[in-house]
């Protein structure tokens, strides 16, 4: 039983990350898993953490990363996957966040994202058990609340990584949507990891044209890639810009889905701007407490549809290996991945992903 693991630990904001020993529980609790880790993919919270872009009291140190896969190397009693499957060591797995069973966002709601104690990547200190819990470790310990699943072999490490939390935050927000009905014309703001995979699975769902929106010109030719019908940099236009152009691209009618994966204080004014009648908004970029101006008399008056959606559950992690797993042909997945580095490259990673130099690194622990 392995009962300390190297890690890399985010200390203070902005700063490198700190290869650190950390602690691990003697034995898995009843529903915990101990797995070695194969393969962890940086988000775009990750680099937000780690300059202090977004903070909470009392949170460092800590341990970044969370969308990860890995191999059991040791369970507790009763371990199971979300589908009541049998966990055993050598299994491979991924994870969607903790949540506790008894609050009113999972009784009530029935909604894991609303769980009061949801336990998710950035909640869990590295110095208080259960310790290593983040992706960047070598050994994570996956708490008995976490909700596990049992990874098909033909999914590879990157895809069922993304699907923690990029894959399932764009699935969650299309079907909050209602969904992209044949030919629809969708924007999608935002043209990183979430941005690239929203307009492939725009594509795929059969969206007419896709409008991808964002920037720099690197990543709006990989949106191209990942079937954009057209694309509009943020450097060197306005917002009036912005929304001109789409209403040329559209015949001036405007999208039936504005997708928000951006953020950025005029995010909720160019989507209303875009939208078409009765179309319908999916806000999913946009956090913090920052006010966005927001046009309601234009809400009103076109009759459009406006929808938060929060990350995702297990459900949309499922779903989105499902997706990798029936359209692993469709495009070309891999190129949104950088070349998967050791552990003491992981600071290199995120400071890249800070400059838009990387879409989404790769940090495989087994490397030096």
């Amino acid at each position: 039983m392995v009962n300390r693991t190297e890690a890399a630990v985010l200390t203070e904001h902005g700063s490198a990350l700190t290869l650190r020993e950390l602690p691990l529980p003697g034995e898995p609790e009843p529903g915990a898993a101990l797995v070695r880790i194969t393969c962890t993919t940086l988000c775009g919270t990750d680099v937000h953490l780690w300059s202090g872009q977004m903070t909470f009291p009392g949170m460092l140190p800590m341990v970044l990363g969370h969308e990860m896969v890995g191999e059991v190397v040791a369970v507790g009693p009763g371990t199971t996957d979300t589908l009541g499957r049998e966990i055993a060591e050598g299994d491979r797995i991924g994870w969607s966040e903790s949540t506790c069973g008894k609050c009113y966002g999972c009784t009530i709601l029935r909604e894991p994202v609303a769980c009061e104690k949801r336990g998710y990547g950035f909640l869990q200190r590295s110095d208080v058990f259960p310790y290593a819990t983040g992706g960047l470790v070598r050994h994570c310990y996956v708490t008995p609340g976490a909700a596990k699943l049992l990874l098909p072999d033909d999914v590879k490490d990157t895809w069922a990584s993304m699907s923690g939390c990029a894959g399932k935050t764009v699935l969650r927000a299309v079907s909050r949507s209602g969904g992209i009905r044949p030919g629809a014309t969708v924007v999608v703001q935002g043209a990183g990891a979430l941005g690239a995979f929203a307009t492939a699975v725009a594509r795929i769902s059969g969206a007419g044209d896709v409008i991808t929106i964002g920037g720099p010109a690197d990543r709006l030719k990989i949106a191209e890639r990942f079937g954009a019908t057209a694309t509009i940099p943020v450097d060197g236009t306005t917002a009036e810009d912005r929304v001109e152009r789409v209403k040329e691209f559209t015949g001036g009618r405007g999208a039936d889905h504005v997708l928000d994966f951006a953020g950025g204080p005029t995010i909720g004014e160019e989507a209303v701007a875009f939208a078409a009648q009765r179309g319908t908004i999916a806000i999913v970029g946009s956090t913090g407490p920052a006010p966005s101006p927001v046009a309601l008399g234009t809400v009103m008056g076109k009759e459009l549809t406006v929808v938060g959606s929060l990350n995702g559950d297990i459900a949309d992690y499922h779903r989105s290996v499902d997706f990798f797993r029936t359209f692993a042909d469709r495009l070309p997945w891999d190129e949104l991945f950088s070349a998967p580095v050791g552990l003491s490259q992981a600071s290199q990673s995120v400071e890249s992903m800070s400059r838009l130099g990387e879409l989404k690194a790769v940090i495989d622990p087994r490397l030096p």
